[in-house]
């Protein structure tokens, strides 16, 4: 069931109120999922049950996406107001440093939390801030093309198009490896949802300069790409590998840019090891974190 909670962010406007919805599920250490751009939180509805088995598990829209409000008109939509502002967010809901998973955007923010001490594990699916400069332009433009396209099918062809497998992958096949597994019902409200992302325009001006240059020492970090991601070539994840070099580097078989629907048993599973990691390191156990 979809909450929606308000709290104070800084912004160089000064002190704002944002909202957002979230949805919340499970017991024991939090967890929280962030989508990619132009989703919604229920693209992790595929993995939220296995995963909210172990932890508190909080699925956020981001600001300007799915069912959260926007901004407040003047605030960016940059690094610097966004990750501190999912701290607060943290803050309003009674959570202290939790587990972050995110994919894309909410990869790239994921370690930007874990980078300001907002995070005890990071699970980053695909993280923007990896790219090369023509690899930005190619996926920025792929990004504009699918907006394009949300905003200009009219519903009653959306519908119509989810009823059959050529159809769901005519409407996320650039996001999917498997796009015909996804239920029709799912690619007809993501579809809306990219349609009514307010925060698109003003996120993606602000992604155009990122490039995600820190470590994230100090915390357990996987970064997994999958095998057939379209939107954001895995090679990038070597880069990643390189920027921080204490990351757990995992290949994702058989998925696309959004993996939780391709294939959630192995999502789940990345997701649960990095936080597992997490509590071995608690105990001082020197679990490592890096992979072949």
């Amino acid at each position: 069931m979809t909450a929606t909670v308000s709290f104070t962010i800084d912004s160089p406007l000064g002190p704002r109120t944002a909202t957002v919805a979230y949805e919340r599920k499970g017991a024991g250490e939090p967890l929280l999922l962030l989508h990619g751009i132009g989703h919604h939180l229920q693209a992790w509805h595929p993995v939220t049950q296995v995963l909210a088995a172990d932890h508190d598990v909080i699925a956020v829209d981001l600001p300007g996406f799915g069912a959260s409000g926007p901004l407040p008109a003047g605030v960016p939509y940059d690094l610097a107001t966004i990750t501190p502002a999912l701290g607060a967010l943290c803050a309003a809901l009674g959570v202290e440093r939790p587990h972050v998973a995110g994919n894309s955007l909410g990869g790239l923010l994921a370690l930007d939390m874990g980078r300001t001490s907002l995070a005890r594990s990071v699970t980053a699916l695909s993280p923007a801030g990896f790219w090369s400069e023509p690899e930005r332009r190619y996926a920025f433009t792929a990004l504009r093309a699918m907006r394009a396209g949300a905003r200009a099918l009219p519903l009653p062809a959306v519908d119509r198009l989810s009823r059959s497998g050529p159809g769901r992958a005519a409407l996320t096949g650039s996001i999917y490896a498997r796009p015909a597994h996804r239920a029709p019902e799912a690619v007809v409200a993501e579809t809306l949802a990219l349609r009514g992302a307010t925060g698109f325009e003003e996120t993606l001006a602000a992604g155009g300069s990122v490039r995600f240059t820190h470590d994230v020492p100090g915390i357990p970090v996987t970064i997994a790409w999958g095998t057939r991601d379209r939107l954001l070539p895995r090679r990038q994840g070597v880069r990643a590998k390189h920027t921080v070099p204490g990351a757990r580097l995992v290949r994702l078989p058989g998925c696309g840019h959004v993996p939780m629907n391709d294939d959630p048993a192995l999502v789940a599973r990345v997701v649960l090891d990095t936080a597992r990691a997490s509590r071995r390191d608690d105990r001082g156990e020197g679990v490592p974190h890096t992979t072949g």
